[in-house]
């Protein structure tokens, strides 16, 4: 009777009777896991911080050049906000009622008026000369957005609509928004024009007054401060409309 038999490979004499080898590893100290987590932690924080001031940069060289080195030998009208005030986590409505974040609005320069639904005589004239100034700016108008942000429940009148259709008009919590813009002492926040930059940064502050000398102050800024961010800044987002 014929059959097959399985053979195993042949090993070299005592390969198999040597005890199995372990190598024990050292665990590190707990003391040199915390050093080194706090080490990668800080090495983070510094690149965080590198690639922020790198973004920026180009931002702040282009208000030190036109606003502290001054070539021309010219002032700034408005008054420069100091630290910059960013916006705010705030909910605001537009005036059909849907609701929005006014984060929403970076990415444009903001010229920015603050009054009550009922639109005086001064928010009145804030909004022609908002209109005005953004219009005076030719090709560089798209860059800019001019916003009414209406400051309590008071309804907008509607012979104001019309006028408002390249406007952004959102209704925020006054409170809030006292939290982040600022007028200067003695005048409440509906007495000035407001410029943000389209990082989201509040920066500059006009004074009271629409009179002509106010609004070639105002507009000689706006030009200085397109020229200055013309290497950066393009035309794009167009913020949540309230027409």
């Amino acid at each position: 009777m014929s059959g097959s038999k399985s053979s195993s490979p042949t090993a070299e004499p005592g390969v198999l009777d040597q005890p199995l080898g372990l190598t024990v590893h050292s665990l590190p100290l707990p003391q040199e896991a915390a050093l080194a987590d706090e080490q990668r932690t800080r090495s983070g924080r510094w690149k965080m911080l590198l690639v922020a001031l790198v973004c920026a940069a180009p931002v702040v060289a282009s208000y030190f050049t036109y606003f502290v080195v001054r070539p021309t030998g010219s002032t700034a009208y408005g008054t420069l906000i100091e630290p910059q005030r960013p916006i705010p986590d705030l909910a605001a409505t537009t005036l059909d009622g849907r609701a929005v974040n006014l984060r929403g609005l970076k990415g444009q320069w903001l010229l920015v008026s603050v009054a009550g639904g009922a639109c005086d005589a001064l928010c009145e004239r804030h909004l022609y000369l908002q209109r005005q100034l953004r219009e005076g700016l030719g090709k560089d108008k798209e860059r800019v957005d001019w916003v009414w942000l209406v400051s309590d429940t008071a309804p907008v009148r509607p012979e104001l609509k019309p006028a408002l259709r390249e406007a952004t008009v959102l209704r925020v919590d006054p409170a809030a928004l006292a939290r982040w813009l600022a007028p200067e002492p003695g005048h409440p926040l509906a007495d000035h024009l407001y410029l943000v930059d389209p990082l989201g940064h509040w920066m500059m502050r006009f004074p009271p007054g629409t009179d002509l000398a106010a609004a070639k102050g105002m507009r000689k800024d706006l030009e200085r401060l397109m020229r200055a961010s013309a290497g950066w800044d393009q035309p794009g987002r167009t913020g949540p409309s309230g027409s």
